[in-house]
């Protein structure tokens, strides 16, 4: 008997973890379409008239992004963005606002590959005995009298890359595990859940 109720929980267990991710994909869809695609239909419909289809508000809301993805890319969008943002910046609680938004958008640029705000992975030594936090290249330094190199890395805080501190240490404090900054990052905001393969000796 206690064998059979040992079985039974056990692949009920499986059977929760596999029906975890389907689960969460639905939702998401669920969610998707309720708050975006339905709104963007309603608001639509105001203006113009357009046959309900599925998938029709998601489709709009990602051609609006390509287009505004194009503009901001050339000169005069970039321009835009500096004014909007000199502007916001004076502006008192939207600044707060804006600064988080812009903190969160850095994070994100972190995987595109035009745009890369992160250089590189790695980890670096914080005491001779092992112990490594991982960290983003964001630029490097030469000093002129020696030639030695000195890397700004930020160290994120899980499960929020976007947000931690820089710090500015030797070449030779840290090391190259072989990940790529996507893989970092999953580690990060999965706390280690998902981690990477260590492909170089560390």
């Amino acid at each position: 008997m206690k064998n059979i109720i040992e079985h039974t929980r056990v692949h009920i267990f499986r059977g929760l973890l596999a029906i975890i991710p389907i689960a969460l994909c639905a939702l998401a869809i669920f969610l998707l379409y309720k708050l975006i695609d339905e709104k963007v239909m309603v608001f639509v419909n105001k203006f113009i008239a357009i046959q309900q289809i599925p998938g029709m508000g998601l489709l709009l809301v990602l051609v609006c992004l390509y287009a505004i993805g194009l503009v901001v890319s050339n000169f005069l969008g970039h321009q835009f963005l500096k004014l909007l943002e000199f502007i916001t910046t004076r502006i008192p609680l939207i600044n707060t606002i804006y600064g988080m938004g812009k903190q969160l958008s850095m994070g994100l640029s972190a995987v595109d590959q035009d745009k890369q705000a992160f250089k590189k992975a790695v980890l670096v030594k914080l005491s001779d005995t092992g112990l490594m936090v991982p960290g983003f290249v964001m630029n490097s330094i030469k000093i002129a009298e020696n030639g030695e190199e000195y890397l700004f890395v930020l160290v994120p805080t899980a499960p929020t890359p976007g947000s931690g501190f820089v710090t500015v240490v030797k070449a030779s404090q840290t090391v190259d595990p072989g990940w790529t900054v996507e893989e970092c990052l999953k580690a990060i905001v999965t706390v280690g859940i998902i981690a990477p393969p260590v492909t170089k000796k560390v």
